[in-house]
């Protein structure tokens, strides 16, 4: 039996099409082993959106070329999509296809294998139109199943290579989406994460059709489906519809990941986003009513080109007033390419480290504040694996559908069902809780 090996670098909408990929492969007849070992096929999913993500890719590919010479080495994803000639240049690479066509990846092998010629198969992006189907009906974590509904972006952010990476906006077929969910559902997944490169987009290339129809859809069409999440939404695509599903339905997730990026108005116009921090503030409050207790996360640049200290100190004291449930923060990392790399005033490592340690300490100070709020609640839990840090001490570790982490006592037949847990200790990592009971079948179908 022939095998295949993956290393997946980036975002999880990688992880995502990485899974899809395993299972061409698997339908093909192979194995899948440790990237670590010796394989004869070896799939490198690379990642593009900084020149690190450039670099790890290429150190990746190397080693697997080092590993076994005689493999077949694939290298796709988004630094595929942007610079095949640089990948083609690396001796040992054999195929490289982009972020579209990895449907045929099968085949490109079979035709290296036979004719060992070197295979660029990487199109024009910015040309496509078509959502591409890769459907994965499993996943590795077994409490939780990622569903891609969209693909690329229209945006152009300054600092941002994704759309040339990905492309236009291209929404999946409602339909697809839905049997695909059902599918899911039947696999044992009871939470189902939405997710693309611009999430909240989805619909927008779609006629009569957008984000909150598809949400409805999913809530009345996929029986025995507990919980929907969406992995990232922009603020401007919080509808008031959006929120009415939000508000009406009893499957979606207390929890919101709203990119924010920036807290200064002057900051936002440079990175070319759509909105001002007065209009993201109105945005988040519409939701804190329709939803109280809702979890809203957000991502954050420290030290964009330009940003002076008072702009940072605007954003410091515009994150703290939002009380977001946790900060996702990144120092500003030049991408050769972007606007904003050509941006005359840079701004300088020590500042940026500085800064990023600050809104890190706010980041849990936060986290911290908004868990405190539910000591002594009781909130569905899904368990997903035994707490790494004291594997054998019982705890295991899951996610409320507000999004917080919680340590509690349990066991491996728990894994993946709904229970109830106790919140007992808060926490800017993990909250401490009890178990309670696990929710019965008849319960979770009322």
């Amino acid at each position: 039996m022939p095998t295949v090996a993956f290393h997946t670098l980036g975002c999880k909408v990688n992880h995502y099409e990485t899974e899809a990929i395993w299972q061409l492969f698997k339908q093909a007849g192979y194995e899948k082993i440790d990237f670590e070992q010796k394989a004869d096929v070896y799939v490198i999913n690379t990642c593009t959106v900084t020149n690190t993500g450039d670099k790890k890719s290429r150190q990746v590919i190397r080693r697997a070329i080092r590993r076994n010479p005689e493999a077949v080495v694939a290298v796709t994803g988004c630094y595929a999509q942007t610079t095949p000639h640089e990948i083609m240049a690396i001796p040992g690479v054999d195929i490289v296809v982009g972020t579209s066509g990895r449907d045929n990846l099968i085949d490109y092998v079979n035709q290296y294998v036979s004719e060992r010629q070197p295979i660029n198969a990487v199109a024009n992006i910015m040309k496509a139109r078509e959502y591409e189907e890769l459907d994965v009906p499993e996943f590795t974590d077994r409490t939780r199943a990622s569903l891609k509904i969209q693909e690329g972006c229209n945006n152009f952010c300054t600092f941002c290579i994704i759309p040339w990476a990905r492309g236009l906006m291209r929404s999946r077929k409602p339909e697809s989406v839905i049997e695909q969910a059902n599918k899911l559902v039947a696999a044992g997944y009871k939470e189902i994460v939405l997710t693309g490169i611009h999430t909240g987009g989805y619909g927008e290339d779609l006629e009569d059709y957008n984000l909150a129809r598809l949400l409805r859809d999913l809530d009345t069409r996929v029986p025995g489906l507990k919980r929907i999440r969406i992995s990232s939404i922009e603020a401007s695509q919080i509808t008031d519809e959006v929120i009415e599903v939000l508000n009406s339905s009893d499957k979606m997730c207390r929890h919101l990941h709203v990119p924010l990026q920036a807290g200064d108005d002057n900051v936002l116009k440079r990175m070319r986003r759509k909105y001002t921090t007065d209009e993201f503030r109105r945005k988040i409050e519409q939701l804190h009513e329709a939803l109280p207790d809702v979890a809203i996360t957000t991502d954050v640049i420290v030290g964009f080109p330009g940003e002076t200290e008072e702009m940072f100190e605007n954003g410091y004291r515009f994150i703290e007033e939002m009380k977001f449930a946790e900060l996702h923060v990144f120092p500003y990392s030049k991408r050769s390419g972007t606007p904003a790399a050509r941006m005359e005033d840079q701004v300088d490592e020590e500042v940026k480290n500085r800064r990023v340690h600050q809104l890190i300490e706010l980041s849990n100070k936060l986290a911290l504040a908004y868990s405190g709020k539910f000591v002594g609640d009781v909130l569905e839990v899904i368990p997903e694996e035994p707490y790494k840090e004291a594997p054998e001490s019982g705890l295991y570790v899951g996610h409320s559908d507000n999004y917080l982490k919680l340590i509690f006592q349990a066991n491996e037949s728990l894994v993946g069902k709904i229970c109830k847990v106790r919140v007992d200790e808060p926490g800017s990592e993990y909250c401490k809780g009890t178990f309670v009971r696990v929710l019965s079948e008849e319960a979770l179908k009322a």
